[in-house]
């Protein structure tokens, strides 16, 4: 089965166990060009100018593609599925005896990641920043893969979680998807133990004695 037909039944399966999306209604917003921005004002506008530059920017992109999942009583957007369908590590073998002397821990890699973006009452405001989480489970509680990088919880409690690290750089939600497939292509990484920090200590550690020394986290899509 192809990772879009899959992404496909995870978004209708989606749209029925969720009771915020309004997906299903006829009269549905399905997309940012048949709202006038000039009739917005505040968050609204924000919103709607979120929603228009994923449009506008994942429009010819195979690779990553989006799906509306929750919107405000107006009908924009506060909820977000994205799913890259690019090639990354989803873990290493022997993980019992990860970075254990004379132990190699090769990775293992996986297509087609998902992740959601919800935003909260306060967003666009600096307290209130978007929460950007891959999904580790599918709707029936089976494990699926979820990125292995020092950027992203994997281990714990809040695996899947996405720090993107340098807040002041941050601009849009764009930025952030296009930031988060720099992860997973390796392109992007914060391992060393110095501000503003991994957020998977045992991944960073495994990138600074196994992944960079053995090339492993240089690979081909």
């Amino acid at each position: 089965m192809s990772g879009m037909v899959i992404w496909y039944i995870w978004c209708q399966i989606l749209s029925r166990v969720d009771g915020e999306i309004a997906n299903g209604s006829e009269d549905m917003i399905e997309s940012s060009q048949q709202i006038d921005p000039e009739m917005l004002k505040g968050r609204n506008r924000r919103l709607w100018h979120e929603w228009h530059l994923l449009e506008e920017g994942l429009s010819n992109r195979r690779n990553i593609t989006f799906k509306v999942t929750r919107r405000n009583a107006e009908g924009l957007p506060t909820g977000y599925l994205v799913y890259y369908d690019l090639r990354s590590i989803c873990g290493v073998t022997h993980e019992e005896e990860l970075n254990e002397p004379g132990v190699e821990n090769h990775p293992i890699f996986a297509r087609g990641f998902q992740m959601t973006i919800d935003l909260p009452n306060g967003y666009p405001c600096v307290d209130a920043p978007p929460s950007l989480h891959f999904q580790t489970t599918d709707p029936q509680g089976k494990a699926i893969p979820h990125p292995w990088h020092p950027n992203i919880r994997y281990f714990g409690d809040f695996a899947g979680r996405v720090c993107i690290n340098m807040a002041d750089t941050y601009t849009d939600l764009l930025w952030g998807v296009d930031r988060v497939a720099s992860y997973l292509r390796y392109d992007t990484y914060h391992a060393l133990m110095e501000p503003p920090f991994p957020e998977d200590l045992k991944v960073a550690a495994w990138v600074i004695r196994q992944g960079e020394p053995k090339s492993w986290i240089i690979f081909e899509q």
